[in-house]
């Protein structure tokens, strides 16, 4: 079997959470081109008006990248990179590496958890994870879609962009599109982590699949692909309201209702192709990661408790 053998004593929570906000960053290390593709795609559109944006800029995810490296740069590809890091450490070590602690909670310890169970805990994980790092998404998604503005860039560091925003927006600010955020990430968190998890016990109870590589890899594929389908239109909503200007849109609720009035409901699936690439990707990387520092951990305080 390739990678590390399940260990007999199950992960401690500590070791879920450091595990998976590991897990995220390394997996954002390697997509987040792709991420950044599909937050220009998401936005484009939104400012047509104007004098200096042109109208079809980015064509595709492989287009948006390829044009964003020719006229900006490959370093372009990563703008926004230390906030998401930032996010991930402590986004995904609350969403992922609290998951099954709180589905225990909610079965009262039963091994067998049923889909509400999954469900609830998903949705309780995902709005406690954004209580927590929203500051860093609003700042990584401006940080992506600055290129937008041709008069300069608004932020010149990740530090810089916290007390701008802050200065210039106030405090909440920062907190700018919470309600979307969460409703984006109370559902992808149920369809990601939900999904992850029944594909994963269906596989092992019909003896499909062992607990191992390919297991993880076609569960998080999975989960990749019914995320990015449920959570897209939210997230496009999220993307365009957090990087709008002061006062341009009233609410998330406007944000949405603006973008169906003037570009109809094919705007809601901006950027799919990216979205699916990046979070199929993402999930890849990520489950699979995060199921091996699991037991590499375990297997290392192990080792460490009984040496000999």
């Amino acid at each position: 079997m390739v990678g590390f053998k399940p260990t007999d004593v199950p992960p401690t929570a500590a070791v879920k959470f450091l595990g998976a906000g590991t897990a995220a960053c390394i997996a954002d290390l390697i997509t987040f081109p792709l991420d950044t593709a599909k937050v220009r795609l998401q936005i484009q559109g939104e400012a047509k008006s104007a004098a200096h944006t042109k109208a079809a800029q980015y064509k595709g995810v492989f287009g948006t990248i390829t044009t964003m490296v020719r006229t900006e740069g490959p370093k372009s590809l990563y703008n926004g990179l230390v906030a998401g890091l930032q996010r991930q450490m402590s986004f995904a070590s609350v969403r992922i590496g609290l998951y099954d602690s709180v589905k225990q909670f909610y079965t009262k310890g039963s091994e067998h958890a049923g889909i509400g169970s999954r469900l609830l805990a998903g949705c309780t994980t995902g709005a406690m994870a954004v209580a927590v790092a929203q500051p860093t998404d609003v700042v990584k998604v401006r940080f992506q879609a600055q290129a937008r503005q041709d008069g300069g860039r608004r932020y010149h560091g990740t530090i810089h962009a916290y007390k701008t925003i802050a200065k210039e927006e106030g405090l909440k600010g920062l907190w700018k599109g919470t309600s979307p955020n969460v409703a984006r990430n109370a559902i992808v968190n149920c369809t990601e982590l939900v999904t992850y998890d029944l594909i994963k016990d269906t596989l092992l109870k019909c003896s499909l699949m062992t607990d191992n590589l390919p297991c993880h890899f076609t569960s998080a594929f999975g989960a990749g692909f019914c995320t990015t389908v449920i959570a897209s239109p939210v997230d496009v909503v999220k993307t365009r309201y957090m990087n709008s200007a002061p006062g341009q849109y009233g609410s998330a609720v406007h944000c949405a209702f603006t973008m169906l009035r003037k570009e109809g409901p094919q705007a809601f699936y901006k950027g799919f192709m990216p979205s699916f690439l990046r979070l199929g990707s993402w999930n890849v990387v990520m489950f699979v990661t995060y199921e091996q520092l699991k037991r590499a951990m375990m297997a290392a305080y192990r080792s460490r408790e009984a040496p000999f």
